[in-house]
Formats: C-alpha cells, sequence, structure tokens
C-alpha cells in the first residue's frame, strides 16, 4: 500500500498548490492514502503571529476542505485529517483537548522549535550547538513519550545545522532512536530533506549514519513525503529511491501505512 501522511498546504505560508491539486497528483502517484497534515496553529498566550502556520481561525476551512475532499474522492483514494504538530510544554493540555475535540484523525511530531516558536529557536538551524542538540534530543523524548503521535517526522533535521556527523550526532542519534524503538514509534525518511540536500549539494536530512543507526537499533521506518508543492506526490523518483534505500540496502523494517490509534 502506498500511503503518505505527511502534506502540507498553502496556509503554512511555504507551500504551493491547491489543496484538491494535492489530492489529484496523489492519485497519479499512485497514492492509496493521503492524509493532510499541515503545521498545527496554537493558541498562544502571547500576541505572537507565526509566519510557517495557519492561524488558529485558519483550522476551520482547512478542517472542511479535507473533509469535502475525502467525499468527493471516496472510492479514489482515501483522505485523513491530521496535523503536524511540535511538543510546547505549555501548550499540550491545549493541544490534548483540541485533538479530540476537532476529531483528528492522527498527528505528526514534528520537532522545529525549542519550547515555542514563539521564541524563534528553530532546531534545524542552532544545533550547531551541542546544548541545543541536547534539547532536541530531550524534546523528542518528551513529545514521543506523551502518546500523542503517530510517529516522529525528520528525526535528524538537526543535521541542517551541524557541518559534519561527529559523536555527539552519534550519540543523539543512538538516544533518539532507542527511545523511538521501547515506545514503538516509526521515524519517518523525509523525502523533502533528501530534496533539499540535493538542492543544496550537502548531506544534511535523512543523514546516511542516522539511518545505519536507526538499522543497528532496531527501528521501524515509514516514508513521507513532507509534500509543500502538489507535484512532490505525482514525481516517484524519490519515492522509489527511498524504497530501494530502505529495503534492500538498509534492510530495515519499514511500513507503508499507519494504524490509526485515534483520541
Amino acid at each position: 500500500m502506498k500511503a503518505n501522511y505527511h502534506t502540507h498546504t498553502t496556509r503554512c505560508h511555504h507551500a504551493r498548490g491547491s489543496d484538491e491539486d494535492y489530492v489529484r497528483s496523489a492519485i497519479a502517484g499512485g497514492f492509496e492514502i493521503l492524509g493532510f497534515s499541515d503545521h498545527t496553529p496554537w493558541n498562544y498566550a502571547s500576541d505572537y503571529v507565526a509566519g510557517m502556520r495557519m492561524k488558529l481561525e485558519q483550522f476551520q476551512d482547512y478542517k472542511q476542505s479535507v473533509l469535502a475532499l475525502k467525499e468527493k474522492y471516496r472510492g479514489q483514494i482515501e483522505i485523513l485529517l491530521g496535523l503536524e504538530a511540535e511538543y510546547f510544554p505549555r501548550y499540550m493540555d491545549w493541544l490534548k483537548e483540541f485533538v479530540k475535540q476537532e476529531q483528528l484523525d492522527y498527528i505528526l511530531f514534528g520537532n522545529h522549535f525549542y519550547q515555542s516558536d514563539e521564541l524563534q529557536i528553530y532546531y534545524g538551524r542552532v544545533c550547531a550547538d551541542d546544548h541545543y542538540l541536547d534539547c532536541y534530543v530531550e524534546d523528542c523524548i518528551r513529545g514521543m513519550e506523551s502518546g500523542l503521535y503517530a510517529y516522529l517526522c525528520h528525526p535528524d533535521v538537526f543535521m541542517r545545522g551541524r557541518d559534519r556527523f561527529d559523536e555527539a550526532s552519534e550519540r543523539a542519534s543512538r538516544t533518539i532512536c532507542e527511545a523511538a524503538k521501547q515506545l514503538h514509534i516509526p521515524l519517518e525518511y523525509n523525502l523533502e530533506g533528501l530534496r533539499l540536500s540535493g538542492l543544496e549539494g550537502k548531506e544534511q536530512y535523512p543523514h546516511h549514519r542516522f539511518w545505519e543507526i536507526a538499522k543497528d537499533v532496531g527501528n521501524t521506518a515509514i516514508i513521507g513525503v513532507d509534500a509543500h508543492d502538489n507535484h512532490s506526490l505525482d514525481m516517484e523518483t524519490n519515492w522509489n529511491e527511498a524504497v530501494h534505500y530502505l529495503d534492500e540496502v538498509l534492510e530495515i523494517k519499514r511500513v507503508d501505512h499507519m494504524e490509526m490509534k485515534g483520541f
């Protein structure tokens, strides 16, 4: 079964294509399941306005659009309603209530910011500092332990901010992998990161050393397109390369689809 649960929309301010474009591209790309998981809105305690996620007042439009497409394309593709959310300690009670109230199918764990994006400390840039690398690892573990998230997105995104995969990178990777293994949480092999690494001419994420460690630990992998452009779903090259790498080179356990656990 070919499924993608990591799909964004233009509401996050850094994606292209209409909601329906993503569905049409997913069908053209041979997907049987398409999960929308745009960056979650947060009910901030401050007047902060995020530049990379929808506002809370936009959520109902997002929800209704996805549910309408679910009905329109019933029988052609299964469409799911989700979000990609961080672990922000001060807002977790609100998030738990929100996902239950809105009856989401799932949420993904995208560990992007330290504490809250109100502080503007993005893990993909600051993890050159071992202190923030340690914070990233701690947040990964605490988020996975919450039991809220279906899987951990781009677990090796910290390599965007590091010049090389050193001993600290190795320790961080092994700690994340061992926690995910113990908690039975899949790790995402992220195709958007693969694309960015190619564009920038530098291996960032997915990083081969991280995934060799995941293989050694015995983790389960899931491929996520992390689609910010609908055509990411109808171009099969990166998908096929990822399947070959995970299945035939690493021979790591890979799941094609998630079991919905509900809230």
